[in-house]
């Protein structure tokens, strides 16, 4: 950014949309954050805000929602959280970052690469923030998973394997296009939904892969939806090593998420992701301050989308660059795509 610092002044922002899984979430970390003047949200379904106004004692009747689009050309307001579904987002942002906006933009970046590279070159010329909602890179297990592998203290990295599922259900009575039927929509299925949030961390790690590729099974199981992807497997090849992302959206709770990174000389673990608890290093010898054998690791329990909204509004006030530069969400994004039309099981 090379912008100006803006000192002793409130960054005036909206929020865009409504229906994303995570609007809720991110909304209720930015009402709380001290240094955002917050003018309203705008959802264009009117349908919508209809059902978030009968959800009793929420958060959606205590804000302003905007009438219009006129919040674009108001260069008083400098930033905007897109919140959109998976199917709407990706324009959302264009609208946002055409009209120089700072875009806290939730995941993943939809589904066109050209469009969403168009957009980075645009937020790049204009010196934009654009910083994708993968909630775990604020996460203190994988920014202390990030540091270890960097340190080279388990050797060189020759294998990653990300358990991330959930569980969802066919329709979401509470929100719009978030449960099966709506991710369903989307050739990548539930991959396509979540994978991102792996991908933005091995890729941090790993740097790119030279080839990506997947295998998505549908889950005959989901009768209405027989063509979902909800078994799904990513892979990421590099030089010397390989990822491997499993994601499916039928597990059952507690989730069993799990993130293993190996090394020649000693292994990583961390589960679950959430509280997260303890991270777990394996040594082969004594190395600095840890010891051979395993090693416990005490992580504080952060909650979502709080620091990384922080460092998002930090960022704008402190012209100060991002953890995530524009060529990262590109290539993050890239490499999303890629697995899913790379699907092997395509038949």
């Amino acid at each position: 950014m090379k912008n100006k610092k803006m000192t002793n002044k409130k960054i005036k922002m909206v929020q865009y949309g409504t229906k994303h899984g995570h609007a809720l979430g991110v909304l209720e970390v930015i009402l709380n954050n001290p240094n955002v003047n917050f003018v309203g949200v705008f959802e264009p379904d009117k349908k919508r805000i209809g059902q978030l106004k009968k959800i009793k004692n929420s958060i959606w009747n205590k804000v302003n929602f905007l009438d219009d689009k006129s919040f674009l050309n108001d260069s008083s307001i400098v930033a905007a959280s897109c919140e959109g579904s998976n199917i709407e987002s990706l324009n959302f942002t264009e609208e946002l970052i055409t009209n120089n906006k700072h875009v806290f933009y939730d995941k993943p970046g939809g589904n066109n690469k050209k469009q969403f590279s168009k957009i980075v070159r645009l937020a790049k010329k204009q010196n934009n923030l654009l910083q994708l909602g993968y909630m775990f890179r604020d996460h203190d297990g994988f920014e202390k998973i990030l540091d270890l592998s960097r340190s080279n203290l388990i050797g060189d990295i020759f294998q990653i394997r990300a358990h991330m599922s959930t569980k969802i259900p066919e329709k979401n009575p509470e929100g719009m296009l978030t449960g099966k039927e709506g991710i369903s929509s989307f050739k990548g299925g539930i991959f396509f939904d979540l994978a991102g949030h792996m991908i933005d961390q091995i890729i941090s790690i790993l740097g790119k892969p030279e080839r990506a590729f997947s295998f998505l099974k549908p889950n005959e199981n989901i009768k209405n939806l027989p063509s979902f992807k909800d078994n799904t497997l990513g892979v990421l090849e590099f030089r010397n090593a390989l990822a491997t992302i499993e994601i499916t959206a039928s597990e059952i709770n507690p989730l069993a998420r799990r993130f293993e990174v190996y090394g020649t000389k000693g292994y990583i673990i961390l589960e679950p992701f959430e509280p997260a608890k303890k991270l777990k290093l394996y040594l082969e010898n004594d190395e600095n301050f840890y010891k051979k054998g395993i090693n416990i690791i005490d992580l504080e329990n952060r909650p979502r989308y709080k620091k990384s909204f922080e460092c998002f509004i930090d960022n704008i006030i402190n012209n100060s660059n991002p953890k995530r530069s524009l060529e990262h969400e590109k290539i993050v994004q890239e490499i999303l795509l890629s697995c899913i039309e790379n699907n092997l099981l395509v038949s």
